[in-house]
């Protein structure tokens, strides 16, 4: 069981948040398909040098026997221990354009206290909007655009970009409460789920990160330097081709979903155009195939097995 103690802290010496910014929520550990959230937390903290206004207490949060952290053995002695962080932070896009993001592990535990502290901290912020992504498994073909379905209450991104609309019954996340409890205070939120290959959805698939932050770019206008997730998605797709090319199998499933895919597209008119609505997978082939996903993913966040899944 958790621990009973404050939820969060607050940084003593942070800078001061402007009022009006958008907010960025970027949750690992639950439908992350190709990494796609891991790989864009580590981006934006490895290019933008976040700067950390409050953080939150994994000890009522963390499950940390299901997700245990890594600490390093060195020849003969311990070091190097990581913490889960989950944290909300002032960071400076690529134009220096100042924006909130809240990123680090989905909590395991006190999701109503955890979404009211969010609402809360958005509304005393005035964000002027909230932009969340995960990603899931989808019968796609790797040789295509990703595409997104976009939830919220932005109707004019849910019409460019929503490539995708079921209606369908599936194991929420933080993050889909978070946006079920912004739109109900009527903050603006909306929400892109990343449509991965199936069969790369347990390996770590750069394109996610890189379609992960043009989504969140479409949303707010902020600008993100991926050159060297682009270069990293170049050296991939080339074993991921390899691959492919060495095996029979996987050669004619890739061509029955790029046949499929290509199908769809015909006459499309969609200002974004990925994958054309009509003939997408039902809603019980999408939760069927999020069960498997779900069940046979390793049990770490950033545990990824090489090569096809």
């Amino acid at each position: 069981m958790p621990l009973s103690g404050p939820l969060y802290e607050r940084i003593t010496t942070a800078p001061p948040v402007p009022a009006g910014l958008p907010l960025v929520v970027a949750l690992t550990g639950f439908t992350d398909a190709g990494s796609a959230v891991t790989r864009v937390v580590d981006h934006l903290h490895t290019e933008l040098d976040p700067q950390p206004v409050i953080t939150f207490n994994p000890d009522v949060l963390f499950d940390y026997r299901a997700r245990r952290p890594l600490i390093t053995f060195n020849g003969d002695h311990l070091e190097d221990y990581q913490p889960p962080r989950l944290d909300l932070a002032l960071v400076h896009d690529s134009l220096g354009q100042p924006f909130v993001l809240l990123s680090g592990y989905e909590p395991d535990f006190a999701w109503e206290a955890f979404v009211d502290t969010v609402v809360g901290l958005a509304e005393g912020l005035q964000v002027r909007s909230v932009t969340w992504v995960h990603a899931i498994p989808m019968p796609v073909p790797h040789t295509r655009p990703l595409g997104t379905t976009v939830s919220g209450n932005r109707a004019d991104l849910t019409e460019a970009h929503s490539v995708w609309k079921p209606r369908t019954q599936v194991p929420s996340t933080a993050g889909h409460l978070l946006e079920y409890r912004l739109s109900d205070a009527g903050v603006s939120v909306s929400g892109f789920a990343l449509l991965v290959p199936h069969y790369l959805a347990e390996t770590d698939f750069p394109a996610a990160a890189i379609a992960a932050l043009d989504s969140v770019s479409v949303a707010t206008g902020l600008v993100f330097d991926s050159d060297t997730l682009r270069e990293e998605n170049r050296e991939y797709l080339e074993k991921v081709d390899d691959q492919v090319a060495a095996s029979k199998e996987l050669t004619a499933m890739l061509g029955n979903l790029e046949n499929r895919y290509d199908a769809y597209m015909a006459g499309s008119t969609q200002a974004q155009p990925i994958i054309h609505t009509g003939d997408l997978p039902s809603a019980d082939e999408l939760a069927a195939e999020l069960e498997r996903f779900l069940a046979n993913r390793p049990s770490g966040d950033d545990d990824r097995r090489p090569g096809l899944g």
